[in-house]
């Protein structure tokens, strides 16, 4: 017999832990994912340069396809525990249901639009005659694997959102290594090149997707996915999206963003201001998925337990989170601080850049430390299905804030590099601000509200 009431049951501070190490893991692997086809790419005989190139075009199309994912499976899976804290497993499995229909819808659409105007956006988003063969040759695969991915990615939210990280876990492992064998073999033995990697990559994510999928219809999931739920039902697919909305701007924007530095640093920097560009938002992506995968481990104990009224482990499971994370940044702000250019090193040894890169990244990284916060928050709105809010937060940061910032701030210095490089800390601090008086008033409110139920319930 599964217990489906373990969220509500068991020590806060053991649960955070069972739950976002296998979070944290599946982030970092989530990773190794990603750079895989890039470093065996990069390595092919003659063509290695180019190829990595027309491979990196495509990495905004890839960011949009999986914030898709994020959309349905971010949103649907706080849901999903807000209604099993409240015993209401029915809606709980037709919500799920529902979700996983509209994934295979935006599957299909995605796979039509890439497919007929792919190579135009790849275009714009930077493509030369030099390398845009490599990657429509890349692409035109890719989009072929399109449901598996939003599969993989989506529906696993809802085994995380259960309680079962570890089998969420163990979905990107066994997609990761198993692309990770395959490259080398359709790269080089086959002779295939960047297709042999789209191939290695949709092959991967089609077995993850089978195993999600598979888990989720068993007996072992605590809530299941049956025939007679797949039928949309606007009212609980509605709520979904709303809460979605907020992890789909915050991914599908990254790509926006780094186009909008990389043109600015270019007009006011050179070519070594670019480069120095991608790695620090190389470190920037590294050091949010730890966090995520820490928000992603609180989310199942604070969405079940509103869900149930129990405003003490709500503010338990928020303190944990808040602690966890502001502490993982100020650590890696500090290692930064203290050593840049061996971070800088990780990628490049030429001594220009490394000095640039480490003057680069003080800058950039001013205040990274006090992000742990927004995300605490931020992620912690989603988790009680304030969707306004959230949807606020992720609207302010990176479009109200930081894209403009990238333009106006060097109108207002000498250096005019350094002001670009100065939007990020900018935005974090008023961001920052910004999102914790909206928490201390809105999550402070909310908490009364249950306590004075609960105690309505319990006289």
């Amino acid at each position: 017999m599964i217990d489906k009431e373990f969220l509500g049951t068991e020590k806060v501070s053991r649960l955070f832990v069972k739950l976002a190490v296998p979070s944290v893991v599946a982030q970092l692997v989530n990773l190794l994912y990603n750079m895989v086809d890039r470093i065996y790419i990069g390595h092919m005989e003659n063509v290695g340069r180019l190829a990595l190139t027309g491979v990196g075009v495509c990495m905004p199309v890839i960011l949009i396809v999986s914030a898709f994912a994020a959309f349905v499976g971010m949103g649907g899976a706080p849901q999903v525990s807000i209604f099993m804290g409240k015993k209401d497993y029915d809606s709980a499995e037709r919500t799920m249901g529902s979700c996983f229909s509209f994934l295979i819808i935006i599957s299909l659409l995605l796979t039509a639009v890439l497919y007929i105007f792919g190579e135009r956006l790849l275009m714009v988003f930077g493509a030369s005659e030099n390398t845009i063969g490599y990657a429509v040759d890349y692409m035109n695969i890719y989009i072929l694997g399109t449901i598996f991915v939003q599969l993989a990615l989506g529906m696993n939210m809802f085994i995380t959102c259960q309680g079962f990280t570890k089998i969420s876990m163990l979905s990107v492992i066994i997609g990761a290594v198993l692309n990770i064998i395959l490259d080398p073999v359709f790269i080089f033995l086959f002779d295939m090149g960047v297709k042999g990697a789209a191939l290695a990559t949709i092959i991967s994510q089609a077995v993850s997707a089978v195993w999600v999928v598979g888990f989720l219809i068993s007996k072992r999931s605590g809530i299941r996915l049956k025939k007679e739920n797949l039928r949309i039902k606007s009212s609980l697919l509605l709520p979904c999206l709303a809460l979605g909305i907020s992890p789909f701007i915050m991914q599908s924007t990254e790509s926006i963003i780094n186009i909008c530095f990389n043109a600015s640093l270019l007009k006011y920097g050179d070519d070594i201001a670019v480069g120095a560009m991608t790695v620090l938002s190389t470190i920037m992506q590294f050091s949010m998925l730890p966090l995520q995968g820490m928000a992603q481990g609180a989310q199942p104990i604070t969405s079940y337990n509103f869900g149930a009224g129990n405003p003490d482990r709500v503010k338990q499971s928020f303190k944990l989170l808040l602690i966890t994370s502001l502490t993982f940044s100020m650590l890696l702000w500090a290692l930064l601080m203290i050593m840049p250019d061996k971070f800088v090193l990780m990628f490049n040894s030429e001594p220009e850049l490394i000095s640039y890169g480490s003057w680069a990244m003080r800058i950039y990284f001013a205040v990274s430390g006090i992000f742990g916060i927004q995300i605490a928050c931020q992620q912690t709105f989603i988790a009680i299905g304030n969707a306004k809010t959230s949807l606020f937060l992720a609207i302010f940061r990176k479009i109200i804030l930081l894209i403009p910032l990238i333009y106006i701030l060097p109108h207002f210095f000498e250096n005019k590099a350094m002001a670009v490089y100065m939007a990020e800390p900018v935005a974090d601090v008023i961001a920052v601000f910004t999102t914790s008086m909206l928490f201390i008033r809105y999550f402070g409110k909310t908490m009364r509200e249950m306590k004075a139920a609960q105690n309505a319930v319990e006289q």
